[in-house]
Parts: C-alpha cells; structure tokens; sequence
C-alpha cells in the first residue's frame, strides 16, 4: 500500500496555467499521476495540454471527483489557494510554494483544524510526496524512486528527501510513499502524522526519517517512535556544524538558546531505539541492514 496517495488519488493543479505549475503538473501526469484539473479564475473554460482549466476547486472537485490539490500559487495567494482548496471538498493539500509569510501559514493551519478536520495538509515549502509507481505529487523527480515497498520516508529537507529516495535506490530497496513535509516553521503535516500512517500501512515495514537542526519535530518523534512504533526506523539529522544563531536554509532550520541541535535530536533518536546515520549514505546503509533482517 501507501498512505496519504496512490494510483486511485485525482489531483487538481492550482496554478496549472502558470510556468512552474505547468511544469510540475504535465511531468507528473507523464509520471502517472491523475492530474485532472487546473484552477485559474482567469482562464477557466480554457486547457493545458487537454487538463480542464476552472474558476475554482469547488468547480474541479465537481466535475472531475479531485480528491487532492497542489498549490504553485505565488506566496501572497497561498492563503486564498488553501482556503479555496479545503472549502472545495479535496481532501489532501500539497503546497509547493516557499516563502508563505509564517503568520497566513499559522492563520490557515488553524482554520483547517477547526473547520476541515479531515483535510491533511502537506508544506508549505516542501517538495511535495511520491508513492512510487502510483502517485507524485510535487516536485520529486520520480526517475530516482525505487517503487515496491517495503520502506517509508519522510523527511523535512526537500533535497535530502530526494537523496534518500536515490540512496534506497542504488541499494536496490523500495518504497512505499515518501512525504517531505516541508521546513517552514508551520509546517500542515508533521513527523508523527507520517510516522502514524506508515506504522498503520502493512506494506510499509520500515521507516527512514530525515530531519535537521531547529524546533522540537525530531524530539516529539522520538517520542512516538518509543511509545507508538513496532516498526524499525533508521534516521538522519542534518546540521551537526550549524553554528547557533543563523538560520541554515530552512526559515525552521535555526538553533537558538542551546535547543535544536543535531545532536540533541540524534541523542534522543538513539534513546528512542532509533538507529542514526552520520550521513544519508551511511543512513541508507543502515537501512540495507533493517531490510535485511525483515
């Protein structure tokens, strides 16, 4: 199986008459992917390459059945583009886009819980998600990712995401789905969200996590992964030479007052029954070693 997305997931592209959007949306169709909608209030009635172009995801969810959206709108629509998303009836959201201002990002987190409980949002500022064979939503390049199971990836850092999925690959190992969920301070999903689905996914047998300096993700999911998880997961930290103080890349990405470092979070991963690569490669052959012994 996978979670989150598979071959059956209908996807609308807000922004599809853009150039990223246009992109993304057509190379994820070659993919596979049902891209089967595009939302511009401005060209609607019009096409991309035959994808029906509608004033808004309500209209889209209507007449296609879209089941998700994938936001490559520019950052100061982004907060209309969820709302509109949510309020359309799909029930997964992906946004691609980067430098969502940090308080629209906390504005539509909140509204989402309170209003659209069932709708999963994923980023902003993430790569997006890949079930290898069934569904790519985003910007994974899909040629890197290994399908057949049996392990599970997420991830915080859209490029480390796409060096676990290759490191998995050249040690011939499978996927089921990977998740980057994105680095921004608020971010819609979370490590434990991902950790909960795939320790409910049969296929999914074991779970590689990728995570960096700042905030608290990677100690909270230390802590499901010792109360929660049956299955093995093998992790990263990225960030081990960040100096205090300066954001590394991620506006998250940030170690202030002497919290967030890697080697806190790789300490209480360890503690938490965790095994910790120093690097993605040694990480993925860790996990050569956790496949074997399934």
């Amino acid at each position: 199986m996978s979670i989150f997305v598979d071959e059956n997931t209908k996807v609308v592209y807000q922004g599809l008459t853009g150039s990223q959007g246009r992109f993304y949306g057509l190379l994820n169709r070659e993919y596979g992917t049902q891209v089967v909608a595009g939302t511009n209030p401005k060209k609607a009635g019009t096409d991309v390459e035959g994808i029906p172009i509608f004033a808004s995801v309500g209209e889209a969810v209507k007449e296609t059945g879209a089941t998700a959206s994938c936001v490559f709108i520019p950052a100061p629509g982004v907060r209309d583009a969820v709302m509109d998303a949510a309020a359309g009836g799909v029930e997964f959201i992906v946004v691609i886009t980067e430098g969502v201002p940090a308080h629209d990002e906390a504005w539509f987190f909140n509204v989402l819980k309170r209003d659209y409980p069932n709708v999963q949002l994923l980023g902003p500022n993430c790569p997006g998600i890949i079930s290898p064979g069934k569904a790519n939503i985003g910007i994974t390049a899909g040629h890197i990712a290994k399908a057949g199971g049996p392990v599970g990836i997420v991830s915080r850092s859209g490029t480390l995401t796409y060096q676990a999925l290759y490191e998995l690959k050249q040690q011939d190992i499978g996927v089921t789905t990977c998740v980057g969920v994105g680095g921004d301070p608020v971010p819609g999903t979370s490590f434990i969200d991902c950790l909960r689905a795939f320790e409910a996914d049969p296929e999914t047998k074991a779970v590689m996590m990728i995570g960096e300096i700042g905030g608290t993700a990677e100690e909270e999911a230390a802590e499901f992964i010792k109360s929660s998880m049956s299955k093995p997961v093998v992790a990263y930290v990225a960030g081990v030479t960040a100096p205090p103080g300066k954001k590394m890349g991620h506006a998250g990405a940030i170690v202030s007052g002497g919290k967030g470092t890697a080697a806190a979070k790789m300490d209480a991963l360890r503690d938490a029954g965790a095994q910790v690569g120093l690097n993605p490669t040694e990480a993925g052959e860790l996990m050569v070693g956790v496949v074997a012994g399934l």
